[in-house]
């Protein structure tokens, strides 16, 4: 089975809790990597200090990110990750409690692939998650992790 490797860069302890069992799947072989700041996910990105071995850092099929980060936000952190040729291809799923029309549309702008906004109730959010990696990892083709 198929090994898929998925950034979350998410600060919140309780939003990768429940992003973690949203995930649990038994028919897809889903890795999970965090990042609790933007400025922790560019060393994973380019695989820099800790993350200097490769084994450590895998390149990600799918980025989930947050976009309030101490640090580098997930505003700056996306257009970094865009306006790089090696990185820009990996696909970013914002995924935040921001319904901000102006996140939203300046997301896009900066290249975001997807904007899902974190439903309160875990059974819709777990839905939710569902169907976004049901979208990504079963019905749309994005390239290799080391393409």
């Amino acid at each position: 089975m198929k090994e898929w490797h998925l950034l979350l860069i998410e600060d919140s302890d309780e939003d990768v809790a429940a992003t973690v069992r949203g995930l649990r799947r038994e028919d897809l072989n889903i890795v999970l990597h965090r990042c609790t700041t933007g400025d922790q996910a560019l060393d994973y990105l380019y695989q820099r200090e800790v993350y200097a071995d490769r084994g450590q850092a895998p390149r990600p099929h799918l980025i989930l990110l947050d976009l309030n980060l101490p640090g580098t936000d997930g505003r700056a952190l996306l257009a970094v990750i865009k306006d790089d040729e090696d990185l820009k291809s990996i696909p970013v799923v914002v995924l935040t409690t921001s319904s901000n029309p102006k996140d939203i549309a300046a997301c896009y702008r900066r290249g975001a692939n997807s904007y899902q906004i974190k439903p309160v109730d875990y059974a819709r959010f777990k839905q939710e998650l569902q169907t976004l990696i049901d979208y990504w990892l079963r019905v749309a083709t994005i390239p290799d992790a080391y393409d």
